[in-house]
């Protein structure tokens, strides 16, 4: 998940990462570094917390999760990332990775080494611009995911999420009016911190809504068919109850 949505407008970005704005920090990555490219596919890992961290990884195809194990020894899904996103970050103070990156699907990840981005950003304010980005579109995601869990009701909750899939598709330019969720109901439900009977619950409610609907293919397959409908759903449970005076 990214940011807690806000309402969606056509011809709008959700957020402020418009696909040409990805290529182009794409294309200067490619120049500056001549980055190691590998091809993953899904369930590769793209690194394992344990391993020493030596670079940052961008994914130029794909798609990854990010997960990591609590104390109890339970896996919590941190985060899902799109094309353009950065990873590894968790790596760089203490030396060493503290969760795992796995491919959802065949991509393509590339590796730079931290140690070449730093000497390559004394020189080149772009590198540098585009690590702090990348570094504070991370808080960013994370602040969301927080306030998803901490202030929406379960449907909401659901509805945030697909919202936000939907308009990472969407600055990458690729089409938002059906989606495939490439996780089970109890892998979002870890996502969402809601079981998988209550993800199963959300998803019937907004298809019984008219929000979303589910196509003959499979039950992974999500359409959307207005993402201003889903974003005014989701606004609905972020208004305050009305103060009734006594």
């Amino acid at each position: 998940m990214h940011t807690l949505a806000r309402p969606f407008t056509p011809d709008r970005p959700a957020t402020p990462a418009p696909s040409r704005q990805i290529s182009d920090t794409l294309d200067l990555l490619g120049e500056q570094f001549d980055p190691k490219r590998r091809v993953v596919h899904a369930g590769d890992a793209i690194y394992r917390a344990g391993e020493r961290f030596g670079n940052l990884y961008i994914l130029n195809s794909g798609l990854c999760k990010i997960v990591s194990l609590a104390a109890d020894g339970r896996e919590q899904l941190v985060s899902l990332n799109f094309r353009g996103d950065w990873l590894g970050f968790d790596g760089i103070a203490d030396g060493y990775h503290s969760s795992d990156a796995i491919a959802m699907d065949t991509g393509e990840v590339w590796a730079v080494p931290y140690l070449a981005l730093m000497d390559a950003s004394k020189g080149c304010p772009a590198v540098l611009h585009a690590l702090h980005a990348a570094m504070s579109q991370a808080i960013a995601r994370d602040h969301g995911s927080l306030m998803s869990v901490c202030t929406l009701p379960a449907v909401a909750r659901v509805a945030d999420f697909l919202l936000n899939w939907a308009s990472s598709l969407a600055q990458r330019g690729i089409r938002t009016d059906q989606i495939t969720l490439r996780m089970t109901r109890a892998e979002i439900g870890n996502h969402l911190g809601m079981t998988l009977e209550s993800v199963s619950r959300a998803l019937s409610r907004l298809a019984r809504d008219h929000v979303i609907g589910f196509t003959e293919q499979g039950r992974r397959d999500i359409q959307i068919p207005d993402l201003s409908a889903l974003s005014a759903f989701v606004q609905r449970h972020l208004a305050p109850a009305p103060v009734t005076l006594q």
